[in-house]
């Protein structure tokens, strides 16, 4: 006998994840199998890539998570750093990258105990809107650690219909 299960849980992930401009599941014509995603699953220390400072295994801008411009972001956060403590920003791109937290640049972009950093399998989600276009890094506030290479890359383009992933170059 044939189960309704993996269409509903295919009509339930749409409606989660196809958060849009206004930051709500309005209704959205989405062709079967593509679904829009607003969120992204953050991993500190993913691998012992530069000592574990690193998101999902890449460092220095290696990865960029590219968002439209208004698109509610919904980061789920995870130290898997068996060692040190870690937290996620979203901060203004600059070169150096800060060695300490800094203002956040959206309205709530950012893990609870920054300077502090979560401990070991700590977990924490954020949300925001995008609301300004531009270039940011997602790092780390852990002083020293961002400074270090513990950030990727936050694109909000104006002409992006939906999110994207990509690894990219990574800045030294």
């Amino acid at each position: 006998m044939e189960t309704t299960q993996p269409a509903w849980r295919a009509a339930a992930l749409l409606a989660l994840c196809s958060l849009g401009a206004a930051g709500s599941a309005a209704a959205q014509t989405v062709p079967a199998p593509v679904v829009d995603s607003g969120w992204l699953d953050l991993i500190a220390g993913f691998t012992g890539l530069n000592g574990a400072l690193n998101f999902n295994g890449f460092r220095d801008g290696g990865l960029t998570f590219t968002v439209p411009k208004g698109w509610t972001v919904v980061v789920h956060f995870r130290n898997h750093d068996g060692m040190l403590p870690h937290s996620a920003e979203v901060v203004g791109d600059t070169n150096p990258p800060p060695i300490q937290p800094q203002t956040p640049a959206f309205d709530r972009a950012f893990t609870l105990k920054l300077a502090e950093g979560l401990p070991p399998e700590g977990t924490d989600d954020f949300r925001f809107i995008a609301n300004r276009e531009g270039s940011f890094l997602l790092f780390c506030g852990v002083p020293g650690h961002g400074a270090a290479g513990m950030w990727i890359r936050l694109v909000v383009s104006g002409s992006a219909r939906r999110p994207s992933l990509a690894a990219t170059s990574a800045r030294r």
